[in-house]
This record gives structure tokens, sequence and C-alpha cells, in this order.
């Protein structure tokens, strides 16, 4: 990226080798700790009587959080830099994370997903950080980087989960440490997850301070210091009805609603899959985190390794065309799985279209934004995600609630216009 210093722009500065593999570790290291929480959700609000609805509100209020504050984070990231936000959402995250372990009622459970979703900032900035150190003929690779990141995340996460709430290796850590301690861990078996997640994201915390260089120019922020967008901001819903400045080619908000629609998809398995899979197919929480370690497998192949040269040989509107079908195709054929094999087939399927899609969808996405604006379109599209994400979970246990099939079917034809979205940028040159 080429250096400049026009007054009232962000400018890149040259980032010390290494800070690609640097990012990619901060966002593994704090999406492991994700991971960890993700499958034993539903089974730990459980514990307090939740049902389908609370479960899918439980992981709303993460994604409502998310929605409210990623742009703004997004925004300021443009006008400080990118390592003061992402230090405050790694250390936000590992207060999170040990509110969880302590939670004892369902309301200090949703008071830590809300906090983990105010300060989760991380990630859209470190995707700006990306578009910081990439220029457009590589920036699907970097944005790979990133994804591999958390297909990782899902690999070990939900691995890890299974390891920590297994009763003999929780009996094992509690003859290690002091009687009471123990014996309060043996009476919550979600607690030592959560308090590992707290550490894995105080070690993120520690390799952002000591190992990141800025890429921002912090000594021109004029500009931007007025430009910090709010889902409650008429900016905001500028950015998307094409008017604002970042918009190049007309094509912002199909992109972004493409990336609502994909997180909306995605996270309705978070609440209904388990219970899919609970109910159903009579899969305990150790079962259900082998299934997202699976996911997480594809993730890693496709996203960390296959996706240069897919991008080099099919192009990024193929691509996020093809995997949107194969997600449609996925997602609405797990209600009728007989098996937990044939459950795997059909996850895998939907795994390898999210796998297209993510990567392509955020490169796509930065092309839409200038230079001095990554922070601010990326946090857009990260608001706009977690919309999807805050809608999917709830809208996943309602409809569990009913039909056991019905969240994946609804939820498929949905997806659908993500085709159309699909076909609706191959007709356009970005």
């Amino acid at each position: 990226m080429s250096e400049q210093s026009v007054s009232g722009e962000v400018t890149t500065l040259s980032p010390r080798k290494g800070s690609m593999i640097t990012v990619f570790l901060v966002v593994l290291i704090d999406l492991l700790g994700f991971g960890i929480v993700l499958p034993l959700l539903p089974f730990y609000a459980q514990n307090f009587n939740a049902g389908p609805v609370i479960i899918g509100l439980l992981y709303s209020v993460y994604s409502f959080s998310q929605l409210i504050f990623s742009p703004i984070w997004g925004s300021y990231s443009d006008k400080f830099g990118r390592r003061p936000i992402m230090l405050l959402s790694t250390f936000g995250a590992v207060m999170a994370y040990i509110l969880f372990g302590l939670a004892d009622s369902l309301l200090v459970l949703f008071l830590s997903r809300i906090l983990a979703g105010v300060m989760g900032g991380n990630i859209a900035t470190a995707q700006a950080y990306i578009s910081d150190i990439t220029d457009k003929s590589n920036r699907a690779r970097g944005m790979g980087v990133l994804g591999a990141a958390f297909g990782l995340g899902f690999v070990f996460g939900p691995a890890m989960a299974t390891g920590l709430i297994n009763e003999t290796f929780q009996q094992f850590v509690a003859q290690s440490i002091s009687a009471d301690f123990g014996a309060w861990m043996l009476n919550n078996r979600y607690g030592l997850p959560g308090f590992f997640a707290a550490f894995l994201s105080f070690t993120s915390f520690l390799m952002v301070m000591f190992k990141l260089p800025e890429t921002v120019d912090k000594e021109h922020p004029e500009e931007h210091s007025q430009k910090r967008l709010s889902v409650f901001t008429p900016a905001f819903w500028k950015e998307l009805s094409g008017s604002a400045d970042t918009n190049k080619k007309g094509l912002l908000l199909p992109l972004l609603s493409g990336s609502f629609l994909l997180s909306f998809g995605e996270s309705t398995l978070y609440s209904a899959f388990p219970l899919f899979c609970e109910k159903v197919l009579g899969m305990s929480a150790e079962q259900v985190g082998i299934q997202f370690f699976y996911i997480g497998v594809i993730a890693v192949i496709v996203q960390g390794g296959l996706i240069r040269p897919l991008t080099k040989r099919f192009g990024e509107k193929n691509l996020f065309l093809t995997g949107s079908v194969f997600v449609i195709v996925g997602l609405a054929s797990i209600p009728f799985s007989g098996s937990i094999a044939m459950l795997s087939v059909f996850l895998g399927i939907m795994a390898v279209g999210k796998s297209l899609n993510t990567p392509t969808i955020f490169s796509l996405v930065s092309q839409q934004a200038s230079e001095q604006n990554y922070g601010r379109v990326l946090g857009t599209n990260q608001g706009l995600s977690g919309m999807g994400r805050v809608i999917g979970p709830s809208w996943g246990g309602l409809l569990f609630g009913f039909f056991y099939w019905l969240p994946f079917v609804a939820t498929g034809t949905i997806l659908l216009l993500t085709v159309f979205i699909g076909i609706l940028i191959k007709r356009r040159d970005l």
C-alpha cells in the first residue's frame, strides 16, 4: 500500500513483516474462546430452565449489541487507529468470559453475552487492518486468512469445549486446585470453559499490545472525526442507500444485504441446530461440539488453502454465487437427516458454501471503500451482519417451537435472495 500524508485522510503505514500472521493469530485466539462458548450456550441456558425462544434471545442479545457497536468501533478505528480498538475489544472479551464462567442465573448469563457483544469490535477492525495491508489483487486472500482463523476457532474451540466439560477432566482439575473452588466448579460444569476462554482472550490482548504495529496515520483524523456510524444515525442508512461517497459502483447495498442474509442464515443454526440434534437425533453437547468442529475443519481447508487458487481460477463473484447455492441446499436439507452421518453430509455442503462466501463477500465489500474508509465500511458491514445474527437465533428458536424442520427450510427459502444478489453482481463490473 502506498503511503500518503494528505491532510484529512487516513493513510496506511508500512507494517512490519509478519503483520498478517499476527492478525491471524490474534483473531484465531480470540475466536477459540467464541468457539468454546458457542455449542455450550443452549445447554448452559437449559440449566436455568430456558426454552427454545429464550435460548434464541440469548444468542440475539450478543448480536444486537454488536449491531449497535461494530460500526462505531469501525469508524473509531479509522480515527484513533486499529490497535486501540483491538486492545479494547480483546480486554472486554476477557471480562465477558469471566462473567460467563461465574454465571449463577439466566440474568448473569444474559449480561455476559451483552458485554461480549458490546466489546465485539475486534473482527471488523481486523478486517480493516487486512484491507490496510493488502490491495485489490490479494484482498480475498487476506480475508481468507481471517476466514481460516474463524474456521480454526470452530475446529479447536468446540473440541476444547468437549474436553473442558468432560467429567473426568473436571475432576482432575478440581483435585489440582483448592477444595472450595474445585467443589464449586464441579457444580457448575460450564465455569471452566468460560475461564479458559477468558485466558485465551487475554493472550490475544497481549499479542495486540506487543506484536501488532499500527497501520493508520493518526496525525490527520479531522475528516473522520465526524463519521462515527451507528445504526441509529442517518449516516448509517445513507451508507446503505448508495448515496454515500464510499459506494463506488452502486453495489454496496446488495453486497451488504448479502452479508446480512448469510449471517441470518448461519445464526439460525446457533439456536435451532443444537435443539434439533438433541431432540431428533438424541445427540449430547459433546456430539454437537464435534459437528461444529467438523464445520471448522472444512472452513480451514477452503478458506485457509483453497480460496486463493479458486479465486484466481473462477473469480470472487462466481465463488459468491456458487457458495450461496451450496449454503441453501445444505441448510434446507438438515432436518431430513436420518442419522448423524447424513447430518454431517448436509452440514459439509453448507460449510463449503459458507467458506466460499465469507472471504469473497468481505473482499467485494472492501472494494467499495476508499482507503481512508475501510474501517467505516467494514464496520457497517459487520453491523448488518450483526443484525442478521440478532434475528437469526430468535427466529430459529421460535420456529423450532412449532416444527423441528421449519427453521431450516424457511431460512433456506429466504436465502434464495442471495442467489439473485450473486447474479446481480456478476452482471456488473466491480
